[in-house]
Order: structure tokens, then sequence, then C-alpha cells
């Protein structure tokens, strides 16, 4: 059945059945949940810079962007604002390419400005140790 609304419910591991309704929000950096169109997929949402990011509002969650099932049969397309689903339009198959490009160029930015830095501090740290 299409839900209207998720739980938030921090665990450390994320159970090997998952209850419809219920977003798993795994202290590993994730929320998982069943899908909320009724299918019974299972949505993984990494957490992070270039991911999904996870906002507390007292007893409600918002995970922002917009979920995309696009690799599942459903290609569900819906927010979780404040507990609530609010469904969005369905993607063509030229829509889902373009955003699902978007998407890697986002983390591919992320990750290459991280590594950058990285090496940034070890030179600079390398000149300061060795007066170069």
């Amino acid at each position: 059945m299409k839900q209207n609304s998720i739980t938030p419910r921090y665990v450390k591991a994320v159970p090997s059945s998952l209850e419809n309704g219920i977003l798993y929000i795994s202290s590993y950096g994730s929320a998982i949940h069943s899908c909320c169109c009724g299918c019974g997929s299972e949505v993984v949402t990494p957490l992070g810079p270039a991911q999904w990011h996870l906002t507390r509002e007292e007893d409600t969650v918002t995970l922002r962007p917009s979920i995309g099932s696009w690799n599942l049969p459903c290609q569900s397309h819906y927010l979780i604002t404040r507990n609530k689903i609010e469904w969005a339009a369905k993607f063509s198959p030229k829509q889902i390419a373009a955003n699902q490009r978007t998407d890697n160029a986002a983390k591919h930015a992320h990750y290459n400005a991280s590594k950058a830095g990285f090496w940034k501090k070890l030179w600079n740290k390398f000149k300061k140790i060795f007066g170069a």
C-alpha cells in the first residue's frame, strides 16, 4: 500500500526485514526504507556531502534531495519532508539519465576536491617540516 508518511527509527545496524513506513537511520551513514509506493523494494540512501542530507526537526526528519527509485521496476519519485511523503512527478528515461549524470558529476567533483585538499594539506605540512 502506498505510504503517505514515514517514521524515523535510529539503529546501529539495519534489520534484515524492513517494516513498511519506517525510515531506518543507521549510525553507519545511511538511511534505508521499504519503497513508499508499496512495492516492497529496499531503498538505500547513503548520507553525506555528495549524497543525501538528513535534517532532524523535533521528532521528524527531512531527507534531500528527492528519492528517485530509477533502478527499481516502480521508478517511484518522492520527497520525505518532516516525515510526510510528497509524491513527485515520474521521470522519463531521458530525465532519469540526465539526473544520473548530474548526480555522478557532483559526486566526482566533491571527492576530487576532497583529494586535492588532502594533498594540499600534506604539501603544506611537508614544507613546514623541511622548510621548503
